[in-house]
């Protein structure tokens, strides 16, 4: 079996921000950071008006081309949350669905929830065929095709809402605090 090609690890995640619930009314707080160790999130989730904090990566130019794998491996210390992986991917205006749902609020997303064990790294692979596209959390049920030839921006995700349409089982409010080490692809 062939190693996993890095996308993104520790000197990569410079660039990355936090994207939290206040964009909508809530009072959740986090920050990135970035260090030898890989990009950590750290504050304080709060349920109401919201209930997320998250790290994005800037947008990709040119988009990443994955065409040639089958998905995701993620890295991440996690301390026993449940996580979410959104993936954004450009849309052209004859793909007439996906450029739409991405021009809307919040825009199209693939999103994976992610189990990540209490104690240490949890490594987990996300094949593109189990992603799940999203518009604000709501499922999207028009059918739609995830174009890993065009990757536009990565997201990990603490929220009240985890598969479309769905509450996150394993969201705890309060203190925070997860490290993603690496994204990879298979």
């Amino acid at each position: 079996m062939t190693e996993p090609s890095k996308v993104v690890s520790s000197s990569d995640f410079d660039d990355w921000f936090s994207l939290n619930d206040t964009v909508m009314g809530g009072s959740s707080k986090a920050v990135c950071r970035s260090s030898s160790k890989g990009l950590s999130l750290e504050g304080v989730v709060v349920e109401e008006k919201g209930g997320f904090v998250s790290c994005k990566s800037p947008i990709f130019s040119p988009v990443l081309n994955l065409s040639n794998y089958q998905g995701f491996e993620l890295k991440i210390e996690g301390k026993g949350r449940t996580l979410k992986f959104g993936v954004s991917c450009k849309y052209g205006i004859l793909e007439l669905r996906g450029f739409f749902l991405d021009k809307s609020p919040g825009g199209l997303r693939w999103v994976a929830e992610i189990e990540t064990k209490r104690f240490g790294t949890t490594t987990i692979k996300v094949p593109f065929e189990s992603l799940e596209p999203t518009v604000l959390a709501k499922k999207i049920s028009i059918p739609i095709i995830f174009k890993s030839e065009s990757i536009t921006q990565f997201q990990l995700l603490h929220s009240k809402f985890g598969k479309p349409g769905e509450l996150n089982p394993g969201f705890k409010p309060g203190k925070i605090n997860f490290v993603l080490q690496s994204i990879c692809v298979y």
